[in-house]
């Protein structure tokens, strides 16, 4: 009979300072460029792991879910905007306010992009960060 090692009792070994900041920089622009799909994924497989992780990992995904919940709110209110323009017969006014909701809707998509930049610096340099506004639904 071979011996096969027992490996399922040890826990995962702590991530290197090189492992933290590189997944720490993943966390913050995979926000951005994957939406809410890649921060979420590094979050469950690292957070007990580093504690650096957990806590950027939150930050991001309470990120991620606050600007999707403003991304769809400024959405729909232009697309109600358009709706209810077009059933008043007056285009102008739907249409000065489609395009404010659809420029502060660019603003938000202009924000996500620079506050997960900063993010993905702070992370680089191991230093907390916290997204401004955000609702905490991780703590």
């Amino acid at each position: 009979m071979e011996y096969q090692p027992h490996y399922e009792n040890y826990p995962p070994r702590p991530l290197t300072s090189g492992e933290e900041q590189g997944w720490g920089v993943g966390l913050h622009l995979g926000g951005f460029l994957a939406w809410i799909i890649a921060p979420l994924i590094i979050w469950l497989v690292f957070r007990s792991r580093s504690r650096m992780l957990d806590d950027h990992g939150k930050a991001t995904l309470n990120w991620q879910i606050t600007v999707s919940i403003l991304f769809a709110v400024l959405w729909l209110g232009s697309v109600v905007t358009m709706v209810m323009a077009g059933f008043t017969g007056d285009p102008r006014t739907g249409l000065s306010i489609f395009f404010v909701l659809f420029g502060l809707l660019a603003l938000v998509m202009i924000g996500a992009l620079v506050f997960s930049i900063l993010g993905a610096v702070a992370a680089y340099g191991r230093r907390p960060f916290r997204y401004p506004l955000s609702i905490p639904f991780f703590r």
